[in-house]
């Protein structure tokens, strides 16, 4: 059991610690990256205020719905409305890149070393960035694809065609009714393919992913390796923070990186190997970027 220690970021040491960053970006042999929702967040694909308004505005006038995540959520009364919202929610946070260029600057920080993405995100921000996807691995399922709802059968569909018919094609907030979305095998309605209870799909994508992910961990013990944790919460810690945390311990010559906008902690067993960085990643990315710069 690890004891956390809160770190503090102040101007002063600002500087320093995106020096730190830098030098062990540049010094890894190779760098696991473990993204959470925060990092889009920091890239702009925010699910309220402004952003919601613009796409959304007639669902909220309508149905009273006030975000992104809540309408997913929402009891539609018909297929036709609930593909006219999830249509748009997909086009607008899977297929459109994030509206600032956070996950860009970041594959500049990477693209020339040995990496690996860990994300319990699921808008494929990464892939539209330049990331390889056979360095991808999204746990939590993607967007991007549908699965039976029952599910009959453990198998998954790229939904981008049918998506930008739905939107092209919808009005008074409901799609035609040929465009729903039905399984090929027994024929019952489609749903996405996000991990919410028991029924989601792990298809062979899925676990290919993952054996390239644990094979690309068991390859680099005892290497310099960064593990470097992006706006992860503590909703589902045992995915990305807790396993970096346990990681790092096992290997005297990993380092851990965490960035984020709200308190970050790390384990007083690694803080001699750990560089903790509070604000926004946008900002921090862009710094290290200059910081490497000058490095190289």
């Amino acid at each position: 059991m690890f004891s956390k220690t809160p770190t503090n970021t102040s101007m002063k040491n600002y500087s320093k610690l995106i020096h730190q960053l830098t030098v062990a970006i540049l010094e890894s042999d190779a760098i696991v990256i473990g993204a959470g929702s925060g990092l889009s967040t920091a890239a702009g694909l925010t699910y309220s205020g402004k952003r919601f308004k613009e796409h959304f505005s007639d669902f909220q006038e309508k149905y009273g719905i006030t975000d992104m995540y809540s309408g997913g959520f929402y009891p539609f009364d018909t297929l036709e409305e609930y593909w006219a919202w999830w249509s748009r929610h997909i086009f607008i946070n899977r297929y459109q890149k994030a509206p600032y260029a956070v996950y860009e600057d970041l594959f500049t920080l990477v693209k020339n070393k040995d990496y690996f993405v860990l994300t319990t995100n699921v808008d494929h921000q990464f892939q539209l960035a330049g990331f390889d996807k056979k360095r991808l691995f999204y746990t939590q399922g993607d967007y991007g694809l549908w699965q039976c709802s029952e599910p009959c059968h453990q198998k998954t569909y790229d939904n981008e065609e049918i998506v930008r018919k739905m939107v092209a094609k919808q009005t008074d907030m409901r799609i035609p009714s040929e465009l729903i979305p039905h399984c090929p095998i027994c024929g019952k309605p489609m749903t996405m393919n996000l991990r919410c209870d028991n029924t989601f799909v792990q298809d062979e994508g899925w676990y290919t992913a993952c054996q390239r992910y644990e094979y690309f961990i068991h390859r680099h013990k005892g290497l310099k390796v960064l593990y470097l944790e992006l706006g992860v919460g503590y909703n589902t810690p045992g995915i990305i923070k807790y396993p970096f945390w346990q990681y790092t311990s096992e290997n005297p010559h990993a380092k851990y990186a965490c960035i984020n906008m709200d308190s970050c902690f790390v384990p007083g067993e690694i803080m001699g190997q750990s560089i903790c960085v509070e604000g926004d990643i946008g900002e921090v990315v862009k710094g290290v970027v200059k910081c490497s710069k000058h490095k190289l």
